[in-house]
């Protein structure tokens, strides 16, 4: 299987993600799919533990590791910065 055929179906959970109309950052489905894209993207977190959202399709979230990542959508692609 490609890398491209891998990393789709996190773009598709991203993207489900963040075209739900505002959800709570809190919500225990923003907190797992936060999760499963970070952990997609190769960054250790464990669980998200809370999220906060800055923006449209832009969250913080806060890892029960320690780490925090700035999930967001950049030119149609889901990007995971370590804060």
């Amino acid at each position: 299987m490609s890398r491209y055929m891998q990393v789709w179906p996190a773009m598709l959970l991203a993207i489900t993600l963040v075209a739900r109309p505002s959800p709570a950052a809190e919500d225990p489905a923003v907190l797992k799919d936060l999760t499963a894209v970070i952990a997609l993207h190769g960054q250790p977190c464990g669980q998200v533990v809370s999220a906060a959202k800055q923006g449209d399709n832009d969250y913080i979230a806060s890892c029960q590791d320690g780490n925090r990542y700035r999930v967001f959508v950049k030119e149609g692609r889901v990007v995971v910065e370590k804060q």
